[in-house]
Formats: structure tokens, C-alpha cells, sequence
């Protein structure tokens, strides 16, 4: 027993359990955000706005309070100022609004798996730049998400699409988006941390996007239902989901954080056609699995190239 006690109480564990909850919020939130604008009209650019600015506030509250930053700083220096403006304007704005617009538009399994499509977007585009052929599990990896993408968007029949095509354009743009957004901040995530880089990339982007469309131009059906799976969206999918993943990163690997965050897509699968009755068949789940699939090979492709 008291072995069973120090095992759930280790550090790594502890790191397993954070990860997991913070990538299960995840995937319940995008599934929420459906609940929202497909059964109380919502809209994406309202949610998109207040999200990106109450999440915003949370993290450079976080990151004074806990984390004991001058949230300020960052001010100081004009190259870090460009750059984490355009991290906010297209990194962040464009990762949460090409997201929520696919959710919209289509259902939260689709887009969040559509999504997971960033990794192989990343290894051709590092492969380009570094002017070298992709090594075969790299383009194993490629050919399973092409399929897999075949699979989730069309149910196997090449004559027709099970989704809209204006929710597949927005999840492939979203994965693109995710694909920016991982990797235009590393300077700043190096100098300035996650918490401090990620809550202004929020805030910028709320900001810039409240312009176009204000925080308060509000349109869909306000009651408490609606109330709970807007705060949960913002609250639990966005602050303690974040929270955790940067805490988990405390006690495991980087690498072992984002194979673990492969929960997100399916919890928001299971969510979605268990409490929305998204239809999702057997090719579907096909599809979802080889998608996610690639995160694995290519993980250890990574591993082997880092002499891991």
C-alpha cells in the first residue's frame, strides 16, 4: 500500500496527471465552444475576443503572482516588442480564430484532430528550409496524415466530403496556424517564459481583434447554461488547462508532454459524439488514429536525431 502511495505521489506521475488534465480540458473545451455556437448561437469572433483577453489577464496575473515577473518588461526592448506582436496578431489571434471558426462551421472532433495535422506541417517546413528529402519515417508520417486527413473528410468516398468545405479550409488553415504558432516564439519563450510570452501573445491579439469586432458586440442566448460553458471555456479550458501543462513540464520531458497531450483530440471525440451526437464512423475514428499516429513517428524521429 505504501508503495502504491509513493508511486502516485512521484514526480513523474505527478507530471502525467497535470499533462493529462490540462489536454483533456482542452479537448472538452473545443467541444463546449461547439455546444455554444451550434445550440445557443454564439459566435466565433465574440468568443475569439473575450477568450484571448480574460485568458490574457489570468496569465500575466499568473505569471506576476506566481511566477514573480515583471509582466512590463518585455516593453523594453523594440526587437522583443515586433516580435511578440506578430506572435499575438498571427500567432495567437490566428491559431484560436482559424480553431473556434472550424468548430463553427463543422464540430469540435473534426477541427481539433484537423489540427494535429501542425506536426507534419512542421517537419516539411524545417526540411525545406534545411534543404534536405525527409527521412522515410518523416514521409511515413506524411502519407499516414494524408490518408488519415482522406479518411476523416470524406468517410472513405472520394465523390463526396462528410464535413463542409468551408469547415475542412478552416481546420487545415487552423493546423497551419498551429504550425506558426509553435514555432515563431522561441526567442521569447526562452528570454521571457511561457506564461509572461503566451499572456501577452493573448492579450495583443484580443486586443487588435476587439478593433474589428468589440468584446461586447454580442450575439446568441445568454442563460446559465450558456453562462457555465463560457466560463469553463475560458476558465478551465484555457487558464488551469495552460496552468497545468506548464507545471506538468516541472517533472517530465517536453517531448513526453506533447505525445501525452495526444489526449485532446480524443477526448474531444468521444466528447463530441457522446454528449453532441457528432457523427463519427469507423472511418473517422481510422483517420483520427493514423492523424495522431504521425505525433508518435515523428517524436521518434526527433528522439533518434537528438541521440535520445
Amino acid at each position: 500500500m505504501n508503495s502504491q502511495v509513493a508511486v502516485m505521489s512521484s514526480p513523474r506521475t505527478k507530471g502525467i496527471i497535470l499533462v493529462l488534465i490540462a489536454a483533456t480540458l482542452w479537448g472538452v473545451s473545443g467541444t463546449v465552444a461547439q455546444f455554444l455556437f451550434h445550440q445557443q448561437g454564439f459566435s466565433t469572433n465574440w468568443l475569439v475576443v473575450n477568450r484571448l483577453i480574460f485568458s490574457g489577464l489570468g496569465l500575466l496575473f499568473f505569471s506576476h503572482s506566481v511566477g514573480k515577473q515583471n509582466i512590463w518588461s518585455i516593453w523594453r526592448n523594440k526587437q522583443d516588442v515586433f516580435r511578440i506582436v506578430i506572435f499575438g496578431v498571427i500567432g495567437m489571434f490566428g491559431v484560436q480564430y482559424t480553431y473556434f471558426a472550424a468548430i463553427e462551421h463543422g464540430n469540435a472532433a473534426t477541427a481539433t484532430i484537423l489540427q494535429y495535422l501542425a506536426p507534419v506541417i512542421i517537419a516539411c517546413y524545417l526540411s525545406f528550409r534545411a534543404k534536405y528529402l525527409p527521412a522515410k519515417n518523416e514521409l511515413l508520417a506524411i502519407g499516414l496524415a494524408l490518408f488519415g486527413t482522406f479518411l476523416l473528410v470524406t468517410k472513405g468516398n472520394i465523390h463526396s466530403l462528410s464535413i463542409s468545405g468551408s469547415a475542412f479550409i478552416w481546420g487545415i488553415l487552423s493546423a497551419f496556424a498551429l504550425a506558426f504558432y509553435s514555432l515563431y516564439p522561441g526567442s521569447l519563450l526562452n528570454k521571457w517564459g511561457s506564461l509572461l510570452t503566451v499572456g501577452w501573445g493573448m492579450m495583443i491579439g484580443g486586443i487588435a481583434f476587439s478593433f474589428i469586432h468589440p468584446p461586447w458586440k454580442f450575439q446568441g442566448q445568454w442563460n446559465l447554461t450558456s453562462f457555465l460553458a463560457v466560463v469553463f471555456v475560458i476558465i478551465f479550458g484555457t487558464l488551469i488547462a495552460f496552468f497545468c501543462y506548464m507545471e506538468s513540464l516541472k517533472y517530465i520531458r517536453a517531448s513526453e508532454a506533447s505525445l501525452l497531450a495526444c489526449v485532446e483530440p480524443l477526448s474531444a471525440a468521444f466528447l463530441a459524439v457522446a454528449w453532441l451526437q457528432v457523427s463519427f464512423g469507423p472511418a473517422e475514428w481510422m483517420g483520427s488514429i493514423l492523424i495522431i499516429a504521425t505525433i508518435f513517428i515523428l517524436s521518434a524521429v526527433k528522439r533518434k536525431s537528438n541521440g535520445a
